[in-house]
């Protein structure tokens, strides 16, 4: 399983902060998972569902609402439509770095927000709830008692899970807007509802307000002795389990097999002949799979150059050839030689120079590439082997066919 970090705008510009579970084999679909109200990405409930999602093969993409977390902007100056679009823009994120999200999973008040905007996302094939209201109003129990503060007031500050929010009065008639049950009967997606039937913060009966008001297809499953944030880390697993299973019933046969037949490719190695090596993209930025006839690796971008740091760069995959190369070759000679040689650590750096300050290069006008190479060898050796080992270290055959004039042949195949 990997885990990448995300950040996208909102509809602000501001950026938000997210991490994107991803399986390690076939992917079933994209979800998205919507954190409960003044929670984070990172709470319990998100985090083990998410990690879990993936498991089973399903990447999710978790992350901070606005002025939440790690995500920029003011949460007083948030609301439940806000929410909605933050959603709408994780999804424009993962359409266009990776798939267009078929399912949505919301917590508590994100479960009223993946309702309300499902309606808005044409991919999204099934929405799930969890401990969660039927209406986004809901949530003015929460601070009950300062309501008619809040409505005479700019901003009033209310204590909620232990933290300290301004709430403004915009915000409370935002949640106006979403206080009634029809856009659930115009949900048009496979529905499945989990609910604990001691929750505390939101009652049960808000479950039954979903079921009622939606159509089929829609399930509902017990959470027995849950709490509302799902502390106990055995709740999240059962309920990704389950969702991994029931999910897979709406998405389009044609898509998973399509899906299917993708990663099937990728995971065969047998289709890679020896000596060749093959690279395929992992995301529409910079990932990449390189595959050879045994072996898997990801090359990658770090994230100040628009990658998502899952490996190594292209320049370095280079330097850990070379420098690989040079260890093996010193390793074989000393074993053959029955050299006292203990240890080889080998760190490389590569550079672009000016052509004038390289004494080996023809033209001026250019530049060179160089590639500093630094070998530290350990054990009981004299000053003849150590220079000895210096010479066969040049003699490793990638550093030959670095040096050696390359001839690199292109074509376009169907």
């Amino acid at each position: 399983m990997k885990r990448v970090r995300a950040v996208f705008q909102n509809k602000q510009n501001e950026s938000l902060s997210g991490l994107l579970e991803l399986p390690d084999g076939m992917i079933k679909c994209y979800a998205i998972f919507a954190h409960c109200f003044t929670c984070s990405k990172d709470g319990l409930a998100a985090t083990y569902i998410s990690r879990k999602l993936a498991v089973n093969g399903i990447a999710v993409l978790r992350f901070d609402f606005t002025g939440l977390g790690n995500s920029s902007g003011d949460f007083s100056n948030s609301s439940f439509s806000s929410n909605i679009d933050d959603l709408i823009a994780a999804s424009d994120y993962l359409n266009q770095y990776y798939e267009a999200p078929q399912l949505l999973i919301g917590h508590s008040l994100g479960g009223a927000a993946v309702l309300a905007v499902s309606q808005h996302m044409d991919t999204i094939k099934a929405v799930v709830t969890i401990n969660s209201p039927a209406t986004a109003d809901h949530v003015k129990h929460l601070f009950i008692k300062t309501i008619s503060e809040i409505q005479l007031n700019e901003g009033v500050e209310v204590s909620l899970g232990g933290r300290s929010f301004t709430i403004r009065k915009q915000f409370l008639d935002d949640l106006e807007q979403y206080n009634t049950l029809d856009h659930i009967g115009r949900l048009n997606k496979a529905l499945l509802i989990f609910h604990s039937p001691i929750d505390q913060v939101v009652s049960i009966n808000e479950a039954a307000r979903i079921y009622s008001a939606a159509k089929h297809p829609k399930s509902f499953i017990s959470l027995d002795d849950a709490d509302h944030l799902l502390s106990n880390k055995g709740d999240a697993d059962y309920i990704a389990g389950v969702v991994s299973a029931w999910v897979t019933r709406y998405l389009k046969e044609g898509e998973l097999k399509e899906i299917d037949k993708v990663n099937d490719t990728k995971n065969d190695l047998s289709i890679v002949k020896q000596g060749v090596v093959i690279v395929r993209e992992s995301d529409k930025k910079f990932a990449r799979e390189i595959s050879t006839k045994h072996h898997k690796i990801i090359s990658d971008e770090p994230l100040n150059l628009g990658g998502t740091d899952l490996g190594a760069n292209p320049y370095e995959l280079l330097l850990a050839a070379l420098g690989s190369c040079t260890s093996m070759t010193l390793r074989m000679y000393a074993n053959h030689k029955k050299l006292d040689l203990a240890d080889i650590v080998i760190e490389l750096y590569h550079e672009r120079i000016h052509a004038k300050d390289c004494e080996a290069c023809e033209s001026e006008e250019s530049l060179a590439d160089r590639i500093h190479r630094s070998i530290k060898l350990t054990g009981n050796l004299n000053d003849d082997q150590r220079n000895r080992l210096l010479e066969i270290a040049n003699l490793c055959p990638v550093h030959k066919t670095l040096q050696n004039r390359i001839i690199i042949e292109t074509e376009l195949i169907e």
